[in-house]
């Protein structure tokens, strides 16, 4: 049996100014401008054909608070495909209260990185599909890491940050992979700090070494600009979903579209 590549899109919310949420989109996690409203979205992107959806609370961490549970289950109401919910999530309370928001998924970053055993009591309790361990990853060029690839020519390895980007760990993101698999993450989400928002295509290098360290599905983003950039880290890098922003925010290209383009060159994908 083939299994299919998902195509999933993703809005990053946060409160306004008026301390409404709103979803807005940004690069290198930074330049944030105003995109739409998290519940309209997320009903455009159900209706659309999208195989899952992702929503993610992008300063909860950073502003040690709660994820918007109110939101959260709005959104549940408009869409009948896979919710993946990250965004402040520190206890296996935490977990089960977002999963009972409306959540099919939970997605961790810090919480994960500060307290590991979060991933396995998380997976214990709910069950490792429940359970997607968010990478947010930055290239680095000097002799901290542990493993290296050839990036443009160079050796390079990637650091683990947290906190929405803003702070380093000095952790190996292809060691951290391999730790979250063992205690039970259910899928990986792999996001590039160089490649966001840039359109310039995903970072193949780092989807490529994540998929070759771990047996878990990994979920590529960041820098999608195209069908075209999914096409190649399905076939180059070997990821099992891309996730995509900007592209179907401001329609540049329809889940629809997508499909088509990665059907006619042969990758499987739900239709």
């Amino acid at each position: 049996m083939v299994l299919t590549k998902r195509i999933i899109p993703c809005i990053d919310v946060d409160l306004d100014e008026e301390g409404n949420p709103a979803v807005y989109t940004g690069v290198h996690f930074e330049d944030l401008r105003y995109t739409g409203d998290p519940v309209e979205m997320a009903r455009e992107y159900n209706e659309a054909g999208a195989d899952e959806f992702v929503f993610l609370d992008i300063t909860a961490s950073a502003d040690g608070r709660e994820t918007m549970l109110g939101v959260v289950e709005d959104v549940a109401d408009e869409v009948f495909i896979p919710l993946t919910v990250g965004g402040g999530i520190r206890t296996v309370e935490d977990i089960g209260e977002t999963l009972r928001a409306g959540a099919d998924k939970v997605s961790i970053t810090t919480g994960a990185l500060e307290r590991p055993e979060l991933i396995t009591d998380g997976a214990r309790a709910f069950g490792s599909q429940c359970i997607v361990i968010s990478v947010d990853a930055k290239r680095r060029f000097d002799e901290d890491g542990e493993h290296y690839v050839a990036v443009d020519g160079e050796s390079c390895w990637f650091e683990c940050t947290k906190k929405g980007g803003r702070e380093g760990t000095g952790i190996d993101v292809l060691e951290w992979a391999r730790e979250a698999e063992r205690r039970g993450a259910g899928e990986l989400f792999v996001n590039s700090i160089d490649r966001d928002g840039t359109k310039d295509g995903y970072d193949l290098p780092l989807t490529s070494a994540v998929c070759d360290a771990v047996d878990t599905p990994v979920i590529a983003s960041s820098g999608c600009g195209g069908p075209e950039d999914m096409y190649e880290v399905f076939t180059e890098a070997g990821a099992d979903a891309g996730l995509a922003a900007s592209i179907f925010h401001f329609g540049e290209f329809s889940i629809r579209e997508t499909k088509e383009f990665l059907d006619r060159r042969g990758v499987p994908v739900r239709r």
